[in-house]
């Protein structure tokens, strides 16, 4: 797919859909072929990689360690107040996102 036709798709720019796709060409999903006849395709089926995957792999990991209240190290020993609720609330939204596959949101970018 050309770089326009993500762009568009994805309501960007040209310029920024290398920005977004990098870290997909490195992890070894998509594939870059430069170009003028060029564009991007994937490397491997989209049910083998999963939401949760694809956001680590451009933003990072999405657990950092760090509590969400104070400016510290999250400690399960040493609780904030939203400890509790904000471990649950991420380990759900984890588990959606791991048991989602790629497959089932190609159609929001295609």
């Amino acid at each position: 797919m050309k770089a326009s036709v993500l762009a568009e798709a994805l309501g960007t720019t040209v310029s920024f859909v290398p920005q977004i796709l990098g870290p997909l060409v490195r992890a070894g999903w998509v594939q870059s072929d430069p170009g003028p006849t060029g564009g991007y395709r994937c490397r491997v089926p989209l049910g083998d990689v999963n939401v949760l995957q694809v956001i680590e792999a451009v933003d990072g990991a999405t657990d950092i360690g760090r509590c969400v209240v104070a400016d510290r190290p999250c400690q399960a020993a040493d609780p904030c107040v939203l400890h509790v609720a904000w471990a649950a609330a991420r380990n759900e939204l984890v588990g959606v996102l791991q048991s989602t596959p790629m497959s089932g949101v190609e159609s929001a970018v295609v």
